[in-house]
């Protein structure tokens, strides 16, 4: 599930490779990862800015892109994602998979270590995944474990944590048992909740564990060295990561900054070496050489909370997706790439068995229809016996945020007779905590990619999902769902169920999608080989550097 994202942060690029097969698999991180920036005489110091706090730094807990941008690079799991999006070597430096695809052997590095300078074993791995799925921890993101033997089981208290399906062989060797055979397992690895968690440290922390720097232990190519909650944070080259002859740079560098037009002065000025530009800076720069743009798989959209008596209204939600034109909205507002989402499977993200591309072949299933949406209003709004109605929308404390919630009110109330939008807006955390506890009407989210298949998507809405958070229910879609995680081995039959659960979800308009990102920023032409990622973490700064 990467991640509900700030509608205002850093992302990008290519797919993965896929690893299967019998017999021990090695990657070759040099051919996947590396670039030829070589060595440099730069000051190896990058400055960047985000625009929300780091909810936590806890790998359980994780469930956004901003703590998962960082424990990416202050982390590691048994793989990470390299340049390309190429799956390299973490924590294991190969593995095995069975003929039925049903179980993994991962052979783990013995020069691995935790930044305390103690050894890393595969008996963390064990601890931090039976942990992770333990009910009691309340991990928002512990369904991505449920392919995995008996953690749904776990996860709904009907069994123990320690009968999870994953095993400590010996010290360096872990074996991970499957209940279905899924293509995307390892590519599941480079997520957070699958990281190594050292036992001894997180007791000793206790509920203190990953709310500061230094109640957080780190593996990764970096520490986080300062954390000013709500200000700045520092991640400084760990000397004990495994592979730190690799690492170029000494420190990166965010400071927390919410204005979205500061970021432009920065760079002017060369305080930070990156700024994402909005709509109206966009034509200054473009044309320069260090003007980039990127195409993202990031999807945002309306979440309709049905414990609203109005949206639990079906012919309510429908007007509402109907209601409003995205094309102007990301040409005109956004201007940076966006496309107006027809689904909610982003457009070039992946292809099924036929080769051809998942949004080409559902093409555009939400359409705008002023005329239509005024049909399913007044026949909603006669159903629930009112005349006016009126609904919150939670959205983020940032500026592009506040533009697009009052391009949303101003076009639904003016296309939706009767219908009053009052925006509320909040932090990024405190939105995230809002939604978790379903204490919302609308809400202006966002959902990026955690591994290449359409079902990181899919699954957020199955009835009771740790991500539905709206009360949405469809029996017939959790059938689709759960059949579609079940058909690992027929591959077109799982391809069409997940053609059809998208028609099926948003057919039921459970949400609205509104566009899929894309991105203009300016970046320094001196750096080199910080890699971004369209599924997973968003950015790597393991293999990048500074030259002249």
């Amino acid at each position: 599930m990467k991640k509900k994202i700030p509608v205002f942060v850093v992302s990008t690029v290519a797919m993965s490779m896929m690893l299967g097969a019998c017999s021990y698999q090695k990657d070759e991180p040099q051919a996947n990862a590396k670039g030829d920036s070589g060595k440099s005489d730069a000051k190896q110091v990058l400055n960047l800015i985000e625009t929300q706090e780091i909810p936590t730094m806890d790998p359980a807990l994780s469930a956004d892109a901003v703590s998962s941008k960082v424990m990416n690079n202050t982390m590691e799991g048994l793989y990470r994602l390299g340049k390309d999006d190429k799956l390299v070597p973490g924590v294991a430096k190969e593995f095995k998979k069975s003929e039925d695809g049903k179980k993994y052997t991962f052979k783990l590095r013995e020069d691995a270590k935790w930044s305390n300078g103690e050894p890393l074993t595969a008996k963390d791995f064990v601890y931090a995944w039976q942990r992770a799925i333990n009910p009691d921890t309340a991990a928002k993101s512990a369904y991505i474990m449920y392919d995995i033997k008996n953690a749904e089981k776990i996860n709904k208290k009907e069994m123990r944590p320690d009968q999870l399906g994953v095993k400590a062989i010996d010290d360096y060797t872990l074996e991970v048992e499957l209940d279905n055979s899924i293509p995307y397992l390892v590519d599941l690895m480079v997520y957070p909740i699958f990281y190594p968690v050292n036992e001894k440290f997180v007791k000793e922390q206790g509920a203190k564990f990953g709310l500061e720097a230094n109640t957080t232990l780190y593996n990764g190519p970096f520490t986080l060295s300062d954390w000013q909650h709500e200000r700045s944070f520092k991640m400084t080259k760990s000397s004990s990561y495994w592979d730190n002859k690799e690492v170029k740079l000494e420190e990166v560098n965010f400071n927390i900054v919410k204005d979205t037009s500061t970021p432009i002065n920065l760079y002017e000025t060369n305080a930070i070496d990156r700024a994402t530009l909005l709509a109206e800076f966009i034509d200054k720069y473009k044309g320069k050489p260090d003007f980039k743009t990127v195409e993202e798989t990031s999807v945002f959209f309306l979440r309709l909370n049905q414990k609203d008596p109005a949206l639990a209204n079906k012919n309510i939600r429908k007007a509402i997706s109907l209601a409003f034109d995205r094309k102007p909205f990301v040409d005109t507002l956004l201007n940076n790439g966006s496309k107006a989402a027809t689904g909610l499977i982003p457009d070039n993200f992946i292809k099924g068995p036929d080769k051809k591309d998942f949004r080409a072949v559902n093409g555009d299933i939400v359409k705008p229809n002023v005329k239509e949406a005024k049909k399913y209003w007044e026949a909603g709004k006669k159903e629930l016996g009112k005349n006016e109605i009126e609904l919150e929308l939670l959205n983020e404390d940032v500026e592009l945020s506040k533009k697009t919630g009052e391009y949303l009110k101003g076009e639904l109330e003016k296309n939706l007779p009767g219908l009053t939008v009052k925006i509320k807006q909040q932090p990024f955390a405190q939105k995230l905590k809002l939604e978790d506890a379903g204490d919302y009407v609308m809400s202006f989210s966002g959902w990026g990619a955690d591994f290449p298949d359409p079902i990181t998507y899919l699954d957020m809405f199955v009835t009771d999902g740790s991500q539905n958070k709206m009360k949405y229910s469809n029996p017939k879609y959790d059938e689709i769902i759960m059949k579609a995680k079940k058909d690992g081995s027929d591959v077109n039959a799982r391809w069409k169920n997940l053609l059809e659960a998208e028609k099926m979800l948003l057919d039921d308009a459970a949400i609205v999608p509104v566009y899929q990102r894309g991105r203009a920023y300016l970046q320094r032409e001196t750096i080199k080989d910080m890699y971004n990622h369209k599924y997973g973490p968003d950015v790597s700064f393991k293999w990048a550097s500074l030259g002249k």
